[in-house]
């Protein structure tokens, strides 16, 4: 068996998660990440941009150039440059350090290097989370099944605030903070919602009749997109569920990770039956 070269070692640690040298790696570019993001949150707060600028200034281009370093060996040791550049990761890896170098021409783009959290997604290579993938597809099957339902619903509401909004304008008016029909619109949506900024208030009995009647619209349709989606997840798991018959009494209905027939107690082997 011929020893490996220099850039096989080095994939083998920067994309790899099987050696200890290859989480190692992961884990400790992820804390230089957290380690960076605290850097730029802290540069944005005045009082420690005023009180430690060089140090900031200098940690920062200290993580730029590492990670610079980093996406070049990243492109040099892969087996397919051009496919890693042009992967998800690859384009974050990327975005993780324009920003910087940009800021040199336009300062405030530094503060775009905060998407650096997005490279704490490897965390669920590392941890080895993708083995609950199918969970998320189960989810994004039933929010796809509900959409129609899920787009009538924000249509309704559209005309509920619209509606709202309309009447406050007419009953209360620019007198009372209500100046055109979009700002109205912006209170019905934010009392519907049940957020309630109090930024603008009605102040006449008719508009405080309005505004009540909005609040119990906001309470009564609370539930309802929690209600539709909560039905079609239960039909998809129920279908994912039937997927998986036991070899021996050939029945369905088994938990993925089930290690037993629920109906005979055999050893599950799964098969995975025809159902969509």
């Amino acid at each position: 068996m011929s020893p490996q070269t220099t850039k096989e070692k080095l994939y083998n640690i920067i994309f790899g998660t099987e050696t200890l040298a290859g989480r190692a790696f992961d884990l400790v570019l992820i804390g230089v990440i957290l380690l960076s993001v605290v850097c730029v949150t802290l540069d944005s707060v005045d009082g420690y941009h005023q009180q430690y600028p060089n140090l900031l200034f200098t940690l920062e281009w200290f993580f730029t150039i590492l990670f610079t370093l980093e996406y070049l060996t990243r492109l040099y040791c892969s087996p397919n440059p051009k496919g890693y550049a042009t992967s998800f990761y690859g384009i974050v890896d990327l975005l993780a350090v324009i920003p910087t170098y940009l800021s040199l021409i336009f300062a405030a783009s530094n503060f775009l290097i905060v998407v650096r959290l997005l490279r704490l997604l490897r965390i669920f290579r590392i941890l080895k989370l993708f083995s609950y993938i199918n969970e998320g597809h189960v989810l994004m099957r039933s929010i796809f099944m509900a959409r129609r339902k899920i787009y009538l619903f924000l249509f309704s509401i559209s005309i509920a605030v619209t509606l709202y909004g309309s009447l406050m304008y007419v009953v209360e008016g620019p007198k009372y903070g209500f100046d055109n029909i979009p700002t109205s619109i912006y209170w019905a949506i934010v009392t519907v919602t049940t957020v309630g900024y109090g930024d603008i208030t009605p102040h006449t009995v008719p508009g405080q009749i309005i505004a009540s009647l909005a609040m119990l619209t906001g309470y009564a349709i609370l539930a309802v997109p929690t209600g539709i989606l909560s039905a079609e997840l239960i039909n998809e798991m129920k279908k994912e569920r039937a997927a998986y018959a036991c070899r021996n009494c050939e029945r369905a209905g088994h938990e993925q990770d089930a290690h037993f027939c629920k109906f005979c107690g055999t050893e599950l082997w799964f098969t995975k039956t025809e159902h969509d």
